[in-house]
């Protein structure tokens, strides 16, 4: 698995457009995502379709989700903006 292209982040770009509104992310380079100082979240592709790997607690390594579709990428926003508001607890905990 490669990191994303310049063309499978053009297929990205309403993706990239909302991860780009959220003031805690910063893009240090296209389609690669930091929070504070550390990598959050950076997009692959393989034949199987496009995957971004995400750090959706603080100090956990990353996890690689799909996004190749519509409902795959409004999930990931869902699981990032539960990541942001508890910066310290897994999205999944309750």
């Amino acid at each position: 698995m490669t990191h994303a292209s310049e063309s499978a982040l053009k297929e990205l770009t309403p993706l990239l457009e909302r991860l780009r509104s959220f003031n805690a992310l910063i893009e240090k380079r296209p389609g690669v995502f930091y929070r504070k100082s550390k990598a959050f979240l950076h997009f692959h592709e393989d034949l199987k379709g496009l995957f971004v790997d995400v750090r959706l607690k603080v100090d956990d390594p990353f996890t690689r989700l799909p996004v190749s579709t519509p409902l795959q990428r409004s999930r990931l926003i869902s699981e990032i903006e539960r990541a942001l508001r508890s910066p310290n607890v897994s999205s999944t905990k309750t």
